[in-house]
Protein backbone atom coordinates (compact mmCIF):
# COMPACT_ATOMS: atom_id res chain seq x y z
CA UNK A 1 0.00 0.00 0.00
CA UNK A 2 1.44 3.39 -0.93
CA UNK A 3 2.44 5.31 2.49
CA UNK A 4 -0.26 8.47 1.19
CA UNK A 5 -2.59 6.04 1.37
CA UNK A 6 -1.97 4.21 4.68
CA UNK A 7 -1.56 7.88 6.09
CA UNK A 8 -5.11 8.80 4.83
CA UNK A 9 -6.49 5.09 6.23
CA UNK A 10 -4.33 5.83 9.93
CA UNK A 11 -6.01 9.22 9.71
CA UNK A 12 -9.92 8.20 9.27
CA UNK A 13 -9.12 5.48 11.55
CA UNK A 14 -8.23 7.98 13.96
CA UNK A 15 -10.58 11.10 13.70
CA UNK A 16 -13.72 9.08 11.86
CA UNK A 17 -17.15 9.19 13.88
CA UNK A 18 -17.63 5.55 13.11
CA UNK A 19 -15.48 3.80 14.66
CA UNK A 20 -16.83 0.21 15.92
CA UNK A 21 -15.27 0.40 19.45
CA UNK A 22 -15.03 4.22 20.81
CA UNK A 23 -12.11 4.88 23.50
CA UNK A 24 -13.76 5.12 26.77
CA UNK A 25 -14.37 8.63 28.15
CA UNK A 26 -13.70 8.91 32.21
CA UNK A 27 -12.50 12.10 33.96
CA UNK A 28 -9.80 11.97 36.24
CA UNK A 29 -12.64 11.06 39.44
CA UNK A 30 -13.63 8.13 37.29
CA UNK A 31 -16.52 9.51 35.63
CA UNK A 32 -18.23 8.46 32.96
CA UNK A 33 -18.99 11.15 29.78
CA UNK A 34 -22.62 11.24 30.35
CA UNK A 35 -22.66 12.04 34.03
CA UNK A 36 -21.36 15.45 33.01
CA UNK A 37 -23.34 16.02 29.98
CA UNK A 38 -26.15 18.04 29.23
CA UNK A 39 -28.55 16.31 27.18
CA UNK A 40 -31.00 18.40 25.08
CA UNK A 41 -34.14 16.23 23.54
CA UNK A 42 -35.22 17.84 19.79
CA UNK A 43 -37.90 16.59 18.01
CA UNK A 44 -37.10 16.37 14.14
CA UNK A 45 -40.54 17.26 12.66
CA UNK A 46 -40.00 20.46 14.48
CA UNK A 47 -36.83 21.75 15.17
CA UNK A 48 -35.39 23.34 11.40
CA UNK A 49 -36.90 22.65 7.88
CA UNK A 50 -33.77 23.33 5.48
CA UNK A 51 -35.34 22.86 2.30
CA UNK A 52 -39.08 24.88 3.50
CA UNK A 53 -41.57 21.95 2.64
CA UNK A 54 -43.05 22.58 6.62
CA UNK A 55 -41.47 19.50 8.18
CA UNK A 56 -37.98 19.95 9.84
CA UNK A 57 -35.04 17.31 8.72
CA UNK A 58 -32.04 16.31 9.37
CA UNK A 59 -30.07 18.82 7.22
CA UNK A 60 -32.28 21.63 9.55
CA UNK A 61 -30.16 20.11 12.67
CA UNK A 62 -26.90 20.44 11.44
CA UNK A 63 -27.68 24.05 10.67
CA UNK A 64 -28.06 24.72 14.64
CA UNK A 65 -24.97 23.03 15.69
CA UNK A 66 -23.38 25.93 16.38
CA UNK A 67 -26.47 27.23 18.34
CA UNK A 68 -26.46 24.01 20.69
CA UNK A 69 -23.27 24.36 21.23
CA UNK A 70 -22.82 27.72 22.38
CA UNK A 71 -26.41 27.43 24.77
CA UNK A 72 -24.15 24.49 26.70
CA UNK A 73 -25.32 20.94 24.90
CA UNK A 74 -23.56 18.49 25.14
CA UNK A 75 -25.56 15.90 23.28
CA UNK A 76 -28.41 15.78 21.26
CA UNK A 77 -31.07 13.11 21.77
CA UNK A 78 -33.29 12.63 18.40
CA UNK A 79 -36.82 11.27 18.76
CA UNK A 80 -36.97 8.16 15.84
CA UNK A 81 -36.17 9.33 12.52
CA UNK A 82 -36.20 5.97 10.48
CA UNK A 83 -38.24 4.82 8.15
CA UNK A 84 -42.13 5.29 9.27
CA UNK A 85 -45.73 5.74 7.79
CA UNK A 86 -46.10 7.94 10.46
CA UNK A 87 -49.16 6.48 12.20
CA UNK A 88 -47.49 7.71 15.66
CA UNK A 89 -45.15 10.00 14.36
CA UNK A 90 -42.23 7.93 14.24
CA UNK A 91 -42.50 5.47 16.97
CA UNK A 92 -43.78 2.83 14.43
CA UNK A 93 -40.90 2.07 12.62
CA UNK A 94 -40.56 0.07 9.17
CA UNK A 95 -36.83 -0.30 8.92
CA UNK A 96 -34.75 0.14 11.73
CA UNK A 97 -31.79 0.78 9.65
CA UNK A 98 -32.21 3.45 7.32
CA UNK A 99 -33.46 7.41 7.60
CA UNK A 100 -37.00 7.94 6.30
CA UNK A 101 -36.61 10.45 3.10
CA UNK A 102 -38.52 13.20 4.74
CA UNK A 103 -35.79 13.59 7.11
CA UNK A 104 -33.20 13.21 4.64
CA UNK A 105 -30.98 10.37 3.99
CA UNK A 106 -27.99 8.27 5.89
CA UNK A 107 -25.41 10.87 4.06
CA UNK A 108 -27.51 13.48 5.72
CA UNK A 109 -27.33 12.01 9.07
CA UNK A 110 -23.55 11.11 8.26
CA UNK A 111 -22.80 14.85 7.90
CA UNK A 112 -25.23 15.52 10.96
CA UNK A 113 -22.29 13.18 13.07
CA UNK A 114 -19.21 14.54 11.51
CA UNK A 115 -20.53 18.25 12.50
CA UNK A 116 -21.40 17.30 16.13
CA UNK A 117 -18.34 15.21 16.50
CA UNK A 118 -16.28 18.33 15.45
CA UNK A 119 -17.73 20.14 17.80
CA UNK A 120 -17.44 17.80 20.83
CA UNK A 121 -20.82 16.91 20.62
CA UNK A 122 -22.50 13.68 20.51
CA UNK A 123 -25.54 11.85 19.27
CA UNK A 124 -28.07 9.65 20.84
CA UNK A 125 -31.25 7.87 18.94
CA UNK A 126 -34.48 7.07 20.14
CA UNK A 127 -34.73 2.91 20.13
CA UNK A 128 -38.38 1.78 20.25
CA UNK A 129 -37.95 -2.05 21.13
CA UNK A 130 -41.19 -2.60 21.85
CA UNK A 131 -43.06 -2.70 18.38
CA UNK A 132 -42.32 -2.00 14.79
CA UNK A 133 -44.39 -0.96 12.66
CA UNK A 134 -47.23 -3.01 10.82
CA UNK A 135 -45.51 -1.81 7.44
CA UNK A 136 -42.27 -3.22 8.70
CA UNK A 137 -40.97 -6.49 6.63
CA UNK A 138 -40.82 -8.71 9.66
CA UNK A 139 -44.73 -7.98 10.41
CA UNK A 140 -45.84 -8.46 6.69
CA UNK A 141 -44.38 -11.65 7.19
CA UNK A 142 -45.37 -12.77 9.96
CA UNK A 143 -49.13 -12.00 8.75
CA UNK A 144 -48.92 -13.94 6.14
CA UNK A 145 -49.50 -17.45 7.42
CA UNK A 146 -49.15 -19.46 10.51
CA UNK A 147 -46.26 -20.82 9.01
CA UNK A 148 -44.34 -17.96 7.94
CA UNK A 149 -40.58 -17.12 8.72
CA UNK A 150 -41.01 -14.18 11.32
CA UNK A 151 -44.81 -15.38 12.86
CA UNK A 152 -43.66 -15.64 16.15
CA UNK A 153 -41.47 -12.69 16.29
CA UNK A 154 -45.08 -11.31 17.20
CA UNK A 155 -47.36 -11.89 19.85
CA UNK A 156 -50.48 -14.19 17.97
CA UNK A 157 -52.89 -15.98 19.94
CA UNK A 158 -57.14 -17.16 19.17
CA UNK A 159 -59.55 -16.09 20.67
CA UNK A 160 -61.47 -16.36 23.44
CA UNK A 161 -64.55 -16.73 21.17
CA UNK A 162 -66.39 -15.45 17.92
CA UNK A 163 -65.61 -11.63 17.45
CA UNK A 164 -63.77 -12.16 20.79
CA UNK A 165 -60.23 -11.16 21.98
CA UNK A 166 -57.50 -13.31 23.76
CA UNK A 167 -58.42 -11.52 26.84
CA UNK A 168 -59.75 -7.93 28.72
CA UNK A 169 -56.02 -6.19 27.62
CA UNK A 170 -56.37 -2.29 26.51
CA UNK A 171 -54.07 0.05 24.66
CA UNK A 172 -52.86 2.84 26.60
CA UNK A 173 -53.77 5.05 23.43
CA UNK A 174 -57.45 3.29 24.02
CA UNK A 175 -59.49 0.46 23.46
CA UNK A 176 -58.38 -3.24 23.29
CA UNK A 177 -54.83 -4.00 22.62
CA UNK A 178 -55.71 -7.04 20.22
CA UNK A 179 -56.72 -6.39 16.72
CA UNK A 180 -58.30 -9.54 14.61
CA UNK A 181 -56.17 -10.48 11.28
CA UNK A 182 -58.43 -12.68 9.22
CA UNK A 183 -55.62 -14.03 6.93
CA UNK A 184 -54.61 -16.90 9.49
CA UNK A 185 -58.01 -16.19 12.13
CA UNK A 186 -55.88 -14.92 15.07
CA UNK A 187 -55.44 -11.73 16.83
CA UNK A 188 -52.49 -9.87 17.46
CA UNK A 189 -51.29 -7.95 20.23
CA UNK A 190 -50.63 -3.51 20.35
CA UNK A 191 -50.05 -1.92 23.61
CA UNK A 192 -49.92 0.76 21.66
CA UNK A 193 -52.17 1.30 18.35
CA UNK A 194 -52.99 -1.11 15.89
CA UNK A 195 -50.75 -0.44 13.48
CA UNK A 196 -47.49 -1.03 16.20
CA UNK A 197 -47.64 -4.73 16.78
CA UNK A 198 -45.71 -5.62 19.75
CA UNK A 199 -42.57 -7.82 18.94
CA UNK A 200 -41.88 -11.21 20.96
CA UNK A 201 -39.50 -10.55 22.76
CA UNK A 202 -39.89 -14.52 24.24
CA UNK A 203 -38.02 -15.22 20.88
CA UNK A 204 -34.38 -14.97 20.74
CA UNK A 205 -34.03 -14.13 17.59
CA UNK A 206 -35.87 -10.73 17.99
CA UNK A 207 -33.29 -10.12 21.25
CA UNK A 208 -30.68 -10.98 18.23
CA UNK A 209 -31.91 -8.54 15.77
CA UNK A 210 -32.72 -5.76 17.91
CA UNK A 211 -29.33 -5.66 19.53
CA UNK A 212 -27.66 -6.26 16.14
CA UNK A 213 -29.51 -2.83 15.04
CA UNK A 214 -28.01 -1.21 18.11
CA UNK A 215 -24.40 -2.09 16.84
CA UNK A 216 -25.34 -0.78 13.26
CA UNK A 217 -25.84 2.50 14.78
CA UNK A 218 -23.09 2.65 16.81
CA UNK A 219 -20.67 1.46 14.27
CA UNK A 220 -21.84 4.88 12.42
CA UNK A 221 -20.95 6.57 15.49
CA UNK A 222 -24.15 7.01 17.78
CA UNK A 223 -22.93 7.18 21.36
CA UNK A 224 -26.43 5.72 22.79
CA UNK A 225 -30.24 5.18 22.24
CA UNK A 226 -33.09 6.55 24.27
CA UNK A 227 -35.12 3.51 24.66
CA UNK A 228 -39.15 3.75 24.63
CA UNK A 229 -41.60 2.41 26.33
CA UNK A 230 -38.90 -0.58 28.32
CA UNK A 231 -41.79 -1.47 30.65
CA UNK A 232 -43.75 -3.09 28.09
CA UNK A 233 -41.25 -5.55 26.64
CA UNK A 234 -42.56 -8.43 28.04
CA UNK A 235 -46.49 -10.10 28.69
CA UNK A 236 -47.66 -12.89 30.85
CA UNK A 237 -47.40 -15.73 28.51
CA UNK A 238 -50.72 -17.07 30.13
CA UNK A 239 -52.51 -14.02 28.92
CA UNK A 240 -54.28 -13.28 32.45
CA UNK A 241 -56.74 -10.78 32.32
CA UNK A 242 -56.04 -7.41 33.85
CA UNK A 243 -57.82 -6.33 37.16
CA UNK A 244 -60.60 -3.81 36.62
CA UNK A 245 -60.52 -0.46 38.79
CA UNK A 246 -63.56 1.60 39.07
CA UNK A 247 -64.54 4.13 36.44
CA UNK A 248 -63.62 5.03 33.02
CA UNK A 249 -60.37 6.91 31.03
CA UNK A 250 -60.41 9.34 28.33
CA UNK A 251 -60.98 6.79 25.80
CA UNK A 252 -64.21 5.62 27.72
CA UNK A 253 -62.56 2.12 28.34
CA UNK A 254 -63.04 1.03 32.03
CA UNK A 255 -59.85 1.84 34.14
CA UNK A 256 -57.61 -0.93 34.61
CA UNK A 257 -54.36 -2.22 36.63
CA UNK A 258 -51.76 -3.32 33.86
CA UNK A 259 -50.60 -6.04 35.90
CA UNK A 260 -49.92 -8.63 33.46
CA UNK A 261 -48.50 -6.63 30.33
CA UNK A 262 -46.22 -4.08 32.01
CA UNK A 263 -42.87 -3.91 34.35
CA UNK A 264 -42.43 -7.97 34.44
CA UNK A 265 -39.02 -8.63 35.62
CA UNK A 266 -38.25 -10.26 32.02
CA UNK A 267 -37.21 -7.18 31.29
CA UNK A 268 -34.58 -6.79 33.54
CA UNK A 269 -32.51 -9.67 31.86
CA UNK A 270 -32.56 -7.85 27.89
CA UNK A 271 -31.70 -4.35 29.69
CA UNK A 272 -29.01 -6.22 31.35
CA UNK A 273 -27.80 -7.94 27.58
CA UNK A 274 -28.35 -5.09 25.74
CA UNK A 275 -25.78 -2.89 28.74
CA UNK A 276 -23.16 -5.04 27.97
CA UNK A 277 -23.97 -4.46 23.77
CA UNK A 278 -23.75 -0.41 24.92
CA UNK A 279 -20.56 -1.16 27.22
CA UNK A 280 -18.46 -2.29 24.43
CA UNK A 281 -19.42 1.26 22.59
CA UNK A 282 -18.97 3.22 25.72
CA UNK A 283 -22.78 4.37 24.82
CA UNK A 284 -25.19 4.86 27.53
CA UNK A 285 -28.89 3.67 27.57
CA UNK A 286 -31.35 6.26 28.77
CA UNK A 287 -34.90 4.53 29.87
CA UNK A 288 -38.30 5.51 29.71
CA UNK A 289 -38.79 3.83 32.98
CA UNK A 290 -41.89 5.02 34.97
CA UNK A 291 -41.28 4.10 38.21
CA UNK A 292 -43.48 4.83 41.28
CA UNK A 293 -41.04 4.06 43.71
CA UNK A 294 -37.54 3.82 44.84
CA UNK A 295 -37.52 0.01 44.93
CA UNK A 296 -38.79 0.24 40.87
CA UNK A 297 -35.74 3.19 40.27
CA UNK A 298 -32.94 0.68 42.07
CA UNK A 299 -34.13 -2.33 39.66
CA UNK A 300 -33.60 -0.36 36.60
CA UNK A 301 -30.10 0.76 37.78
CA UNK A 302 -29.51 -2.80 38.36
CA UNK A 303 -30.22 -4.39 41.33
CA UNK A 304 -27.72 -7.24 42.93
CA UNK A 305 -24.98 -4.91 41.48
CA UNK A 306 -26.23 -5.98 37.82
CA UNK A 307 -25.35 -3.06 35.60
CA UNK A 308 -28.54 -1.99 33.52
CA UNK A 309 -29.69 1.12 33.10
CA UNK A 310 -26.93 4.05 33.39
CA UNK A 311 -29.53 6.58 32.99
CA UNK A 312 -32.79 5.29 34.13
CA UNK A 313 -35.02 8.85 33.62
CA UNK A 314 -37.29 9.62 36.87
CA UNK A 315 -40.27 10.82 34.98
CA UNK A 316 -42.28 10.83 38.54
CA UNK A 317 -40.08 14.54 38.84
CA UNK A 318 -42.31 15.36 36.31
CA UNK A 319 -45.33 14.85 37.98
CA UNK A 320 -44.37 17.11 40.61
CA UNK A 321 -46.69 19.87 38.68
CA UNK A 322 -46.80 22.57 40.85
CA UNK A 323 -44.38 24.64 42.87
CA UNK A 324 -43.86 22.92 45.92
CA UNK A 325 -40.55 22.46 47.55
CA UNK A 326 -42.26 19.66 50.15
CA UNK A 327 -42.68 17.50 47.00
CA UNK A 328 -39.36 17.96 45.11
CA UNK A 329 -37.69 17.82 48.17
CA UNK A 330 -39.09 14.33 48.40
CA UNK A 331 -38.71 13.42 45.16
CA UNK A 332 -34.86 14.60 44.77
CA UNK A 333 -34.18 12.45 47.87
CA UNK A 334 -35.92 9.60 46.29
CA UNK A 335 -33.96 9.96 43.51
CA UNK A 336 -30.73 10.74 45.00
CA UNK A 337 -31.02 7.74 47.31
CA UNK A 338 -31.00 4.99 44.71
CA UNK A 339 -27.80 4.20 44.52
CA UNK A 340 -27.21 5.14 40.61
CA UNK A 341 -26.75 8.37 38.93
CA UNK A 342 -30.03 10.84 38.62
CA UNK A 343 -31.58 11.83 36.00
CA UNK A 344 -33.82 14.99 35.49
CA UNK A 345 -36.33 15.80 33.27
CA UNK A 346 -39.28 18.45 33.20
CA UNK A 347 -40.73 18.62 30.06
CA UNK A 348 -40.57 16.30 26.79
CA UNK A 349 -42.72 15.47 23.58
CA UNK A 350 -45.34 13.32 25.21
CA UNK A 351 -45.98 16.15 28.14
CA UNK A 352 -47.56 19.46 27.97
CA UNK A 353 -44.58 21.87 28.32
CA UNK A 354 -43.24 23.15 32.11
CA UNK A 355 -43.94 26.89 31.01
CA UNK A 356 -47.99 26.13 31.08
CA UNK A 357 -47.56 23.34 34.24
CA UNK A 358 -45.69 25.38 36.65
CA UNK A 359 -46.79 28.81 35.16
CA UNK A 360 -49.49 31.08 36.71
CA UNK A 361 -50.19 33.54 33.80
CA UNK A 362 -48.10 36.23 35.32
CA UNK A 363 -44.86 35.36 36.15
CA UNK A 364 -44.03 32.94 33.71
CA UNK A 365 -41.14 33.73 32.53
CA UNK A 366 -39.67 33.90 35.94
CA UNK A 367 -40.71 30.78 36.56
CA UNK A 368 -39.46 29.13 33.65
CA UNK A 369 -36.18 30.62 34.96
CA UNK A 370 -36.71 29.22 38.52
CA UNK A 371 -37.08 25.62 36.71
CA UNK A 372 -34.32 25.89 35.14
CA UNK A 373 -31.98 26.81 37.95
CA UNK A 374 -33.80 23.60 39.58
CA UNK A 375 -32.84 20.82 37.40
CA UNK A 376 -30.27 22.06 36.02
CA UNK A 377 -28.20 22.27 39.55
CA UNK A 378 -29.55 18.81 41.12
CA UNK A 379 -26.96 16.14 41.28
CA UNK A 380 -27.21 14.24 37.81
CA UNK A 381 -28.05 14.65 34.60
CA UNK A 382 -30.21 17.18 33.08
CA UNK A 383 -32.11 16.36 29.43
CA UNK A 384 -33.29 19.57 28.27
CA UNK A 385 -36.10 19.57 26.07
CA UNK A 386 -36.30 21.97 22.96
CA UNK A 387 -37.53 25.49 23.50
CA UNK A 388 -37.33 24.87 27.04
CA UNK A 389 -34.65 27.65 27.08
CA UNK A 390 -36.79 29.81 25.49
CA UNK A 391 -39.85 30.01 26.97
CA UNK A 392 -41.58 28.10 24.39
CA UNK A 393 -45.59 26.97 25.36
CA UNK A 394 -47.71 24.44 24.55
CA UNK A 395 -49.84 25.39 21.26
CA UNK A 396 -52.69 23.15 22.24
CA UNK A 397 -55.33 23.04 18.98
CA UNK A 398 -58.67 23.87 19.85
CA UNK A 399 -60.76 21.97 16.97
CA UNK A 400 -61.04 18.53 16.56
CA UNK A 401 -60.21 18.33 13.09
CA UNK A 402 -56.72 20.41 13.34
CA UNK A 403 -55.74 17.50 15.61
CA UNK A 404 -52.51 15.99 14.18
CA UNK A 405 -51.80 13.42 17.06
CA UNK A 406 -54.10 10.06 16.63
CA UNK A 407 -54.00 10.21 20.74
CA UNK A 408 -56.37 13.49 20.07
CA UNK A 409 -58.63 12.20 17.71
CA UNK A 410 -59.62 9.41 19.78
CA UNK A 411 -59.89 11.20 22.94
CA UNK A 412 -61.33 14.35 21.81
CA UNK A 413 -62.18 16.49 24.00
CA UNK A 414 -61.00 15.38 27.37
CA UNK A 415 -57.04 14.61 25.69
CA UNK A 416 -56.44 16.83 23.08
CA UNK A 417 -53.27 14.25 22.27
CA UNK A 418 -49.58 15.91 21.99
CA UNK A 419 -49.60 18.08 19.33
CA UNK A 420 -49.42 21.76 21.40
CA UNK A 421 -45.72 20.47 22.94
CA UNK A 422 -44.52 19.81 19.55
CA UNK A 423 -44.62 22.92 17.82
CA UNK A 424 -41.85 24.31 15.77
CA UNK A 425 -38.50 25.90 17.55
CA UNK A 426 -38.72 29.29 17.63
CA UNK A 427 -35.63 31.15 15.93
CA UNK A 428 -36.89 34.45 15.35
CA UNK A 429 -39.37 36.98 15.13
CA UNK A 430 -40.59 36.44 11.10
CA UNK A 431 -43.42 34.24 9.65
CA UNK A 432 -43.25 31.27 11.01
CA UNK A 433 -41.13 31.76 14.03
CA UNK A 434 -38.09 31.05 11.19
CA UNK A 435 -38.83 27.60 10.84
CA UNK A 436 -40.02 27.16 7.48
CA UNK A 437 -40.60 28.91 4.64
CA UNK A 438 -43.65 26.99 3.83
CA UNK A 439 -46.27 26.10 6.61
CA UNK A 440 -45.19 24.10 9.46
CA UNK A 441 -46.84 21.04 9.99
CA UNK A 442 -47.98 22.51 13.57
CA UNK A 443 -49.04 26.35 13.75
CA UNK A 444 -46.36 27.79 15.72
CA UNK A 445 -48.13 30.03 19.08
CA UNK A 446 -48.55 33.71 18.83
CA UNK A 447 -46.06 34.17 21.71
CA UNK A 448 -43.03 33.18 19.19
CA UNK A 449 -42.95 37.28 18.95
CA UNK A 450 -41.22 37.48 21.85
CA UNK A 451 -39.90 34.09 22.84
CA UNK A 452 -37.07 33.36 20.11
CA UNK A 453 -33.60 32.77 20.08
CA UNK A 454 -33.38 35.96 18.06
CA UNK A 455 -34.83 38.05 20.32
CA UNK A 456 -33.88 36.44 23.70
CA UNK A 457 -30.22 36.37 22.48
CA UNK A 458 -29.66 40.21 22.62
CA UNK A 459 -31.72 40.44 25.82
CA UNK A 460 -29.59 40.35 29.11
CA UNK A 461 -32.39 39.20 31.19
CA UNK A 462 -34.00 36.73 29.02
CA UNK A 463 -34.76 33.43 29.67
CA UNK A 464 -32.06 31.98 27.37
CA UNK A 465 -29.29 34.06 28.62
CA UNK A 466 -30.81 32.69 32.53
CA UNK A 467 -29.88 29.12 30.86
CA UNK A 468 -26.64 29.95 29.52
CA UNK A 469 -25.36 31.41 32.50
CA UNK A 470 -26.66 28.49 34.87
CA UNK A 471 -25.39 25.75 31.74
CA UNK A 472 -21.72 27.95 31.82
CA UNK A 473 -21.70 27.51 35.51
CA UNK A 474 -22.56 23.87 35.46
CA UNK A 475 -19.59 23.14 33.04
CA UNK A 476 -17.01 24.89 35.37
CA UNK A 477 -18.11 24.75 38.63
CA UNK A 478 -16.77 21.49 40.60
CA UNK A 479 -19.12 21.25 42.99
CA UNK A 480 -22.04 21.03 40.63
CA UNK A 481 -20.21 18.05 38.39
CA UNK A 482 -19.40 16.15 41.57
CA UNK A 483 -20.62 17.08 44.37
CA UNK A 484 -22.95 15.93 46.65
CA UNK A 485 -26.56 17.16 47.43
CA UNK A 486 -27.44 18.45 50.42
CA UNK A 487 -30.96 19.64 51.62
CA UNK A 488 -31.17 22.40 53.64
CA UNK A 489 -33.97 24.36 55.73
CA UNK A 490 -35.97 21.41 54.95
CA UNK A 491 -39.06 22.93 57.07
CA UNK A 492 -39.71 26.00 54.74
CA UNK A 493 -42.94 25.76 52.40
CA UNK A 494 -41.98 28.11 49.81
CA UNK A 495 -38.11 27.93 49.48
CA UNK A 496 -35.99 25.08 48.19
CA UNK A 497 -32.50 25.22 49.06
CA UNK A 498 -29.90 22.94 48.70
CA UNK A 499 -25.82 22.58 48.60
CA UNK A 500 -23.95 21.03 46.43
CA UNK A 501 -21.06 20.21 48.42
CA UNK A 502 -17.50 18.88 46.97
CA UNK A 503 -14.10 19.13 49.09
CA UNK A 504 -13.73 22.37 50.15
CA UNK A 505 -16.21 24.17 48.41
CA UNK A 506 -19.55 24.20 47.56
CA UNK A 507 -22.58 25.98 45.48
CA UNK A 508 -25.33 27.38 47.48
CA UNK A 509 -28.69 26.72 45.44
CA UNK A 510 -32.10 29.21 46.81
CA UNK A 511 -34.92 29.24 44.70
CA UNK A 512 -38.35 31.28 46.05
CA UNK A 513 -41.27 28.83 44.84
CA UNK A 514 -43.67 31.49 45.96
CA UNK A 515 -45.48 34.61 44.51
CA UNK A 516 -43.97 36.67 47.56
CA UNK A 517 -40.89 38.26 48.71
CA UNK A 518 -39.28 35.73 51.13
CA UNK A 519 -35.98 36.38 53.59
CA UNK A 520 -34.20 33.12 54.44
CA UNK A 521 -31.14 32.61 56.65
CA UNK A 522 -28.40 30.28 56.76
CA UNK A 523 -26.03 28.39 58.72
CA UNK A 524 -23.66 26.46 57.38
CA UNK A 525 -21.25 24.80 60.17
CA UNK A 526 -22.77 21.79 60.43
CA UNK A 527 -22.03 21.47 57.07
CA UNK A 528 -18.64 22.33 57.01
CA UNK A 529 -18.48 26.14 56.18
CA UNK A 530 -18.69 28.11 59.06
CA UNK A 531 -18.43 31.47 57.48
CA UNK A 532 -21.73 33.78 56.88
CA UNK A 533 -20.05 34.95 53.67
CA UNK A 534 -21.10 33.55 50.18
CA UNK A 535 -20.16 35.11 46.73
CA UNK A 536 -23.07 35.42 43.91
CA UNK A 537 -22.74 33.34 41.06
CA UNK A 538 -25.99 33.73 39.42
CA UNK A 539 -29.02 35.68 40.51
CA UNK A 540 -32.73 37.21 39.82
CA UNK A 541 -33.53 40.26 41.41
CA UNK A 542 -31.19 39.14 44.18
CA UNK A 543 -28.28 40.99 45.67
CA UNK A 544 -24.78 40.66 43.57
CA UNK A 545 -21.03 40.32 44.84
CA UNK A 546 -20.55 39.37 48.38
CA UNK A 547 -23.68 38.45 50.30
CA UNK A 548 -24.20 37.64 53.94
CA UNK A 549 -26.15 34.85 54.26
CA UNK A 550 -27.89 35.78 58.19
CA UNK A 551 -30.63 37.14 55.90
CA UNK A 552 -30.84 36.41 51.98
CA UNK A 553 -33.67 38.44 50.80
CA UNK A 554 -35.67 36.78 47.28
CA UNK A 555 -37.76 38.25 44.89
CA UNK A 556 -41.61 36.31 44.46
CA UNK A 557 -39.91 33.00 42.13
CA UNK A 558 -36.31 34.52 42.82
CA UNK A 559 -33.28 32.43 41.82
CA UNK A 560 -30.08 33.02 43.85
CA UNK A 561 -26.66 30.86 43.66
CA UNK A 562 -23.73 31.41 45.18
CA UNK A 563 -19.79 30.17 46.03
CA UNK A 564 -19.05 29.25 49.85
CA UNK A 565 -15.74 27.88 50.99
CA UNK A 566 -14.28 26.64 54.15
Amino acid sequence: MPRSILLVSILFTLFSPFTTAQQKSTDPEGHQWWQHAVFYELYPRSFADSNNNGIGDLNGITSKLDYLKGLGVDAIWITPCFPSPQVDFGYDVSDYENIDPMYGTLGDFDQMMGGAKQRDMRIILDFVMNHSSDQHKWFLDSKSSKTAQYRDWYVWRDGKGANQPPNNWLSTFGHAAWTFDPTTGQWYYHFFYAEQPDLNWRNPAVEKAMFDVTRWWYDRGVSGFRLDAVDTLFEDPGLKNNPVLPGTNQYGDPNMDSKYNTKLPEVHGVLQRLRKVADEHDAVLIGETWTKNIAELKNYYGAHGSQELQMPMDLMFMTVDKLSPPEFRQQIATVDSAGGWPVFVISNHDKPRSYNRYGDGRHNDQIAKLMAGLYLTLRGTPIMYYGEEIGMENNDPTRKEDVKDPIGKIGWPKDKGRDGERTPMQWNESENAGFSQATPWLPVPPSYKTHNVEAESKDPNSILNFYKSVLTLRHKEPALLEGEYVALNQNDSNVLSYLRRYKNEAVLVVLNMSSSPQKVSFNLKPQGFGGRKATTLVSTGAPTGEVNLSELSLEPFGVYMAKVSK
